[in-house]
């Protein structure tokens, strides 16, 4: 626990990104939709009415920076406090400090980084004391707080949305830190255009990484009495592979799924091919995929081509003895032949529905004509009395009534006319026409 130390002057020696971290909304980039003219947001800092709130986003947005600026224009105790290194204890003095500062009748302005780090016990620490006013609570995360963040502190603080920066927002960054005092404006650095949009492209919406890149870009250009001039060689080696956003434990795991799911269903091969490529790039078990790809064989497909699911089996068995990174293409085989398939959701539909009516009825008996009768008391009990082969009719049908009385007329499948589930319905409508029954929803 400390109070402004996050902060304070860097030295030139600080990291760049430290170096140029922005003192004012007029030098911050990005987050127009929060900090544009006439936002929420802006106004909020730029009137110092700040209320408890949620910086959400991914890495080096501005979360921190946002949190610097209003340190910087505040009127009240302004205090930084870290997820990753404190605890009870510490929480206890800052909030019984916060308490008798607003007795004196001084705001206290508590800044938690990583706040989806606390436990829930830690979470309830802060709940009083914001309920009563003695402090601003202002949280950063990167993790969806609705998961991440107690219901009861979630409700009493507004969550700001900070979106991945743009490439030209990157670009601007770059472009301020060549020209800067605190960056490297005081030397002379040849770099490119293309050069500076390429680490754009590779910072992927975070200016901490690509501000990061430039550094080592330049501390490994070529150096003359001139200037230090950046290679395109060197800077490979700096960009040679991105690093990106996958938690697989956490939202974007479940985003990324999701996208892959939607996409096959939608019938677009390319956007399910980039997303399956997306998560195996981010770090995931192929196996994870293709156990997905086979519950979507059966769940949006089913009947309308049951070799999806044979494709999908074997796409699992393919990960399985060849991993990564050779089954990457098996995993692209059935993610579009999935996507290309017809669907239908009918089986999912039986499924759900039948398990409702397990869920909210009563446990049916077995009717006596579908029960084995394997002893002689089973047999005097009427056990299989009633039971027809079918086997031994030309229709290879029988007139035996197979649910439990009180469903008799129950229906849970209804073929759609995708695909070869169109000819599952017509033998369905000519075995209901031998029973005499109608398929109605």
């Amino acid at each position: 626990m400390e109070q402004m130390s996050l902060f304070d002057n860097r030295k030139l020696t600080a990291p760049l990104a430290s170096r140029l971290r922005p003192s004012g909304l007029e030098e911050f980039v990005g987050q127009e939709h929060l900090l544009g003219q006439g936002k929420m947001l802006r106004q909020l800092i730029e009137k110092d009415q700040i209320s408890s709130m949620i910086f959400w986003g991914p890495p080096g947005v501005g979360k921190t920076t946002l949190a610097s600026i209003i340190a910087g224009r505040t009127k009240a105790e302004f205090v930084n406090f870290s997820a990753v290194t404190s605890g009870i204890k510490e929480i206890k003095e800052v909030m019984n400090q916060a308490e008798s500062a607003r007795r004196m009748g001084t705001r206290t302005v508590l800044f938690v980084d990583e706040i989806h780090r606390f436990n829930k016990a830690q979470q309830d620490a802060f709940l009083p004391f914001v309920e009563r006013g003695s402090i601003v609570l202002i949280g950063a995360t990167t993790e969806n707080p609705s998961f991440e963040v107690n219901a009861a502190l979630l409700s009493r603080c507004k969550v700001f949305v900070l979106k991945a920066l743009e490439e030209k927002d990157l670009e601007k960054l770059l472009a301020n830190a060549l020209k800067n005092p605190a960056g490297y404006g005081g030397q002379c650095i040849r770099i490119n255009k293309e050069q500076i949009r390429a680490i754009a492209a590779f910072a992927n919406g975070d200016a901490r990484t690509a501000l990061n890149t430039l550094e080592m870009a330049v501390t490994n250009g070529e150096i003359s009495a001139e200037a230090v001039t950046v290679t395109d060689e060197g800077l490979l080696q700096c960009i040679s592979r991105k690093s990106l956003l996958y938690d697989k434990t956490g939202e974007e795991h479940y985003n990324l799924i999701s996208a892959l799911h939607k996409s096959m269903r939608n019938s677009d091969p390319d956007a399910a091919i980039y997303w399956m490529c997306r998560m195996l790039e981010g770090g995931e078990n192929p196996l994870y995929i293709a156990r997905r790809l086979i519950r979507f064989a059966s769940e949006d497909i089913g009947m309308a081509d049951s070799h999806a699911l044979q494709v999908a089996v074997a796409a699992y068995q393919a990960c399985h003895f060849l991993g990564l990174p050779e089954c990457d293409v098996h995993l692209t085989h059935a993610v579009t032949y999935l996507a290309m398939a017809p669907k239908s959701n009918a089986l999912y539909k039986a499924c759900e529905k039948c398990k409702s009516d397990i869920k909210n009825m009563r446990a049916e008996p077995v009717p006596l004509q579908l029960r084995n009768a394997p002893t002689k008391l089973m047999k005097e009990l009427d056990y299989g009395k009633g039971y027809q082969y079918a086997h031994d009719t030309e229709e290879k049908l029988t007139h035996m009534e197979c649910m439990p009385e009180s469903l008799k007329d129950r229906r849970y499948y209804f073929p759609t006319t995708q695909g070869e589930e169109e000819k599952v319905g017509q033998r369905l409508d000519e075995i209901d026409r031998f029973f005499g029954k109608g398929r109605k929803l």
